[in-house]
């Protein structure tokens, strides 16, 4: 039965893979549902590593979309302010790069026309040089580095502590972040943001198919092969050593310290894992959309990514991702207004009411969320009866 439930389960996996891949062939001419589609897979990124983080992991963090903005940021900053340069403008930050310079551009803040030294020192070089923005890709590893090492540092701070105090905390660092992001107009410009390049700026071509810097299908396989990527490298955690320990830890943190599982460790080791792959795809994200505002460290996106996790299922990534990406299209879907008699209904409004109560319900009713019992339905339908019949013929021997 076991390696039936296996073959259920590859199949339902490598079936919901194709639809995935083979979407765009039907929704590529409607660009709004590409969009809610792109950000449907954001979003499950998001959620099943906060699945991962709180359901697996017992941490129960409100810090996840913190590190996302780190990882946009990042990404944003990069962009923004890091050049390459054939010839050393004088005027600048630079550094010796391989035979050219890495310049680092001042901050104008939000002035409209602040020039950068690049620009001041453009005259005054030498005709025939090169000046280019390195790969944005760059940027993204570097949003996931700083991701990390914000990650390791919340982490030793404040694993050691019990969930409340580290959902406290993590707010607090929350909220720190933002102002800081608010208020430092030099350099992130505050709420006015960063804009950043698309993720393809000179467009691209797959296949022989050639698709501008603004066509949404490059990016909608970015996201995907991303978040197909990151749910196969969770699930080798999980179905790891690693993820036995995170296990022991969430039931009780004495009896696996007693046992010898390195408490602190595997929980700090946890939460920078988590932290990396929100920040990667907040830095994949903020290319995509192409500007970066501190709104998105707001407590109600936090809010609802742990939603998201909660009604497809806290103790299942694949459960929380595919919550994530039914409730963000269900969520942008219903803001059609309808009438009842002579009272009309605004859904933009009333959507949000919906979905709370959808979550008090879920949380009260249903422990493991909507999804998670459907999977579980499909995948380990009759192990039931087989354990039954299995026992009945060893009381029968």
């Amino acid at each position: 039965m076991s390696g039936r439930i296996n073959y259920v389960s590859w199949g339902l996996a490598a079936l919901g893979i194709i639809l995935l891949l083979l979407a765009p062939l039907r929704i590529a001419d409607s660009p709004y549902i590409m969009h809610l589609a792109i950000t449907a897979f954001f979003y499950a990124i998001l959620a099943s590593s906060w699945s991962l983080l709180a359901g697996y992991g017992g941490q129960f963090s409100f810090g996840h979309m913190a590190f996302m903005a780190i990882g946009a940021y990042t990404a944003a900053l990069y962009g923004t302010y890091v050049r390459i340069s054939t010839v050393a403008t004088e005027l600048c930050r630079e550094i010796p790069f391989f035979g050219r310079w890495l310049v680092i551009l001042n901050p104008i803040g939000v002035t409209q026309d602040g020039q950068t030294c690049l620009d001041l020192a453009k005259p005054t070089m030498p005709p025939g040089t090169v000046i280019v923005q390195p790969s944005i890709w760059w940027g993204v590893l570097f949003g996931i580095i700083m991701g990390g090492l914000f990650g390791i540092l919340i982490g030793a701070l404040v694993l050691r502590l019990r969930s409340t105090y580290l959902a406290l905390f993590t707010i607090a660092f929350s909220e720190i972040l933002r102002a800081v992001i608010s208020a430092e107009l030099n350099i992130t410009r505050g709420q006015s943001g960063l804009e950043l390049p698309p993720l393809f700026p000179n467009g691209v071509t797959f296949f022989g198919y050639t698709f501008s810097s603004t066509s949404k299908i490059p990016p909608y396989y970015v996201m995907l092969l991303f978040f197909l990527f990151t749910m196969a490298f969770m699930a080798w955690l999980i179905a790891g050593r690693f993820g036995l320990f995170i296990r022991s830890i969430r039931e009780d943190e004495e009896a696996a310290a007693a046992l010898g599982v390195h408490v602190v460790r595997y929980k700090v080791l946890l939460f920078t894992i988590t932290a990396m792959i929100a920040a990667s795809a907040g830095a994949i994200q903020a290319h995509y959309i192409g500007i970066i505002t501190p709104n998105i460290l707001l407590i109600l996106q936090m809010s609802l990514v742990i939603s998201m996790a909660v009604i497809g299922g806290l103790e299942s990534i694949v459960a929380a991702a595919i919550g994530a990406i039914i409730i963000e299209f269900a969520l942008e879907l219903l803001r059609v207004s309808f009438d009842i008699g002579p009272f009309t209904v605004d859904m933009t409004t009333w959507r949000l009411v919906f979905f709370g109560l959808l979550l008090m319900l879920t949380l009260r009713f249903f422990r493991n969320g909507l999804i998670h019992p459907i999977i579980l339905y499909f995948t380990r339908r009759g192990v039931a009866d087989e354990t039954v019949a299995k026992r009945n013929v060893k009381s029968e021997m």
